[in-house]
């Protein structure tokens, strides 16, 4: 936990960096994240290995706004329908017919999503249990609401010390009602580097063992 200047490429440098120098020398399998480019630049400058899931929760938020009011439940229903596809096949499939369906009238919404494809289908190449927890960011915006709000109420009375104690405590407390992770089982699968196809572990092949 640090302090950064809004959301730039220095600020989560800072951080990553950090990380590495205590320890983790190879970044994780999946960073999910929002749109926030300074965190995927730095992300692919410390850790160039790690796959990039972007966040269907604010994707779909900002795709909404670029389209009219009367048509945001049919579309958002839509943009549903790719993500929670069984298959990265059935996905694509969604995924070009809601293009082809609003590309004429609202370039910018179809624009929004088609620019970040591989991204929002990345979950694909990672176990099925998993896809609940790295499809959005949800489970840590869920902790970071808590601090949201009461750092917001005590903005200006703070200083920075007392500020990182309080948040500190904060996610402490939050941190022992996480949910266990679906599937950890799984966990020793990814690390060892083994393929998952549309959720589903493959077999080892010697090509694979020799990589």
């Amino acid at each position: 936990m640090t302090d950064g200047f809004r959301e730039s490429e220095q600020s989560w440098s800072e951080v990553l960096l950090d990380l590495k120098a205590r320890g983790l020398q190879k970044g994780s399998a999946l960073a999910v994240g929002d749109g926030a480019l300074g965190f995927w630049k730095a992300l692919t400058k410390v850790y160039p290995e790690t796959s990039h899931q972007r966040c269907w929760v604010h994707k779909t938020a900002n795709i909404l706004n670029k389209l009219p009011d009367s048509l945001q439940k049919k579309t958002k229903d839509q943009l549903h329908n790719i993500w929670m596809a069984q298959t990265k096949e059935e996905a694509e499939k969604s995924f070009d017919l809601f293009i082809k369906t609003y590309e004429a009238k609202y370039p910018k919404a179809t624009e929004c999503l088609a620019k970040d494809r591989s991204t929002l289908l990345e979950f694909y190449n990672f176990p099925t249990e998993h896809w609940i927890h790295i499809r959005t960011t949800n489970p840590i915006e869920s902790t970071f609401a808590t601090v949201r709000l009461r750092t917001e109420k005590t903005r200006g009375c703070l200083s920075r010390k007392t500020a990182f104690t309080m948040v500190f405590k904060l996610l402490d407390l939050a941190s022992k009602k996480w949910r266990r992770l679906q599937g950890q089982h799984r966990v020793a699968q990814v690390i060892q580097g083994i393929s998952f196809v549309d959720g589903i572990a493959q077999p080892l092949t010697q090509d694979n063992i020799a990589a």
